[in-house]
């Protein structure tokens, strides 16, 4: 598959249907690869092998009948071991659950991949009940970020195999979740493309919840066409998830003569509380697209505070029985935040509500007059695995919890963001920024990205060694 292993999803799925390649042989082949290489990273959880085979062969029945098998035809993708996946075992990175009936069903988005013909060829690993920023997973190992092979590196968290995976080649797509950072910061040191996308937008129906009022679903990828095919195969309305609202799907269409729009960089809060190279990231993709203004949301750093006190309260409050039951069962990372989060008091978490309500009206106020906001996606690019803290502007600050410091304000209020790879030296490992828009302009956010990939400016790094 060394032909094959990187190549984008429309390339694949135009082979699979002119019957160049048939899905058969492209489930078998990713298989093959992922048991040669995942565990120098440590990506997947499980690797579905019959059934890739078995929608590798629906899909070449499909084709030799003359039916079209979806836009998506054979193409390998994988999910973070939170969706549900038909016949495995939903472990949400944890051993609680690990003795459940395996899924009856597939969750939502892994159900409309697989109607756009792609295949399933496993679950990824995670953090502890979504719980994290780095993956480092008590249970199930560290997922290793593939761009150091000689430091073992972080590859981000939640959804850090849902990263590694594609920066690896061992998925052409992959799902992940994000509740206050789960997909941009996978994406970033990972240095592939990620989309979180307005809260409500995409059904989180058999996805294992983490924080009802912040959890969103989106995919990976290594380019944005990529991203974007694997965004439209997802749309879709879906009754089953209430917190999904009644927005009309809006298939991507990227146009080449896209000239821009009102872009302004994000100053303040988004220009302090991140290394050098999270700045000049941000800065450089901000001149890229023109960017005519640097502006301020002064409430960013509450709106965080906010963040984690839902966060913690709704989490811990999910998983209570368990810890008054079984508390040796969880890893100490995700224990301890879950420990305290259901120790918070009702009348902070009503605070922090209403804050999060004025810190949308904020926003709002600001897309007004802009279009597109640029900011950082992480503080720093991949740390050592185990690292405990991170020097940022002569401070120490705690490493795991502060790889969220510019996600959590804009998922707070269920922000669209696209994680943009911003293409490093030589030598470098990858950072990514946030493109963020107005709920609902996902459209603008597409647009952007394919022009900074067009530029040259943004694309993902594909691990040294794996291509």
């Amino acid at each position: 598959m060394t032909d094959l292993h990187l190549a984008d999803a429309a390339d694949l799925a135009s082979r699979v249907r002119a019957r160049d390649i048939s899905a058969t042989e492209l489930a078998r082949a990713a298989i093959v690869r992922i048991r040669a290489r995942n565990q120098d990273v440590n990506a997947f959880t499980e690797i579905t092998e019959a059934r890739a085979l078995r929608d590798a062969a629906r899909v070449d029945a499909q084709i030799a009948a003359g039916a079209d098998p979806g836009p998506l035809a054979g193409v390998p993708f994988a999910a973070k071991n939170l969706f549900d996946i038909e016949g495995v075992v939903t472990l949400a990175g944890s051993v609680i659950e690990r003795r459940n009936a395996p899924a009856e069903a597939d969750a939502f988005c892994v159900a409309r991949m697989r109607a756009s013909g792609a295949v399933c060829v496993g679950a990824l690993n995670m953090d502890e009940f979504a719980y994290g920023f780095t993956t480092e997973n008590a249970h199930y190992g560290p997922c290793r970020n593939p761009h150091d092979t000689v430091v073992p590196r972080s590859a981000g968290g939640s959804s850090g195999g849902s990263g590694a995976a594609l920066a690896a080649g061992l998925a052409t797509l992959t799902l992940g979740t994000d509740t206050n950072g789960s997909i941009r910061v996978p994406a970033s040191v990972c240095g592939v493309w990620g989309l979180k996308p307005t809260y409500g937008r995409l059904s989180r129906r058999g996805c294992f919840p983490f924080v009802a009022s912040l959890d969103h679903v989106g995919p990976l990828a290594r380019g944005v066409a990529d991203l974007a095919a694997a965004y439209t195969a997802l749309l879709g309305h879906d009754p089953a998830d209430p917190a999904q609202a009644d927005q009309p799907p809006q298939p991507v269409a990227i146009d080449p003569d896209w000239t821009g729009a009102r872009i302004a960089r994000l100053g303040g809060y988004f220009a302090a509380n991140g290394q050098p190279e999270a700045q000049q990231a941000a800065d450089a993709v901000a001149r890229a697209l023109g960017a005519q203004a640097v502006i301020d949301l002064p409430d960013a750093e509450a709106a965080r505070a906010a963040a984690f006190l839902i966060t913690g309260a709704e989490g811990g409050s999910l998983h209570l029985p368990s810890l008054r039951t079984r508390p040796d069962d969880f890893g100490p990372l995700a224990r301890d935040r879950l420990r305290a989060g259901a120790l918070i008091p009702a009348a902070w978490v009503v605070h922090a509500q209403k804050l999060r309500r004025v810190f949308r009206d904020q926003a709002r106020a600001v897309f007004r007059d802009h279009d597109i906001l640029v900011a950082p996606a992480t503080p720093a690019s991949a740390q050592p695995i185990g690292t405990e803290w991170l020097d940022v502007e002569g401070q120490r600050i705690k490493l795991r919890p502060s790889f969220g410091v510019f996600t959590q304000p804009i998922s707070c209020i269920g922000l669209p963001v696209i994680a943009a790879p911003v293409r490093p030296a030589a030598g470098a490992m990858p950072i990514g920024v946030q493109l963020i828009a107005a709920p609902w302009r996902e459209d603008l956010l597409f647009q952007a990205a394919a022009a900074l990939e067009r530029a040259g400016l943004c694309a993902a790094a594909i691990a040294e060694g794996y291509a």
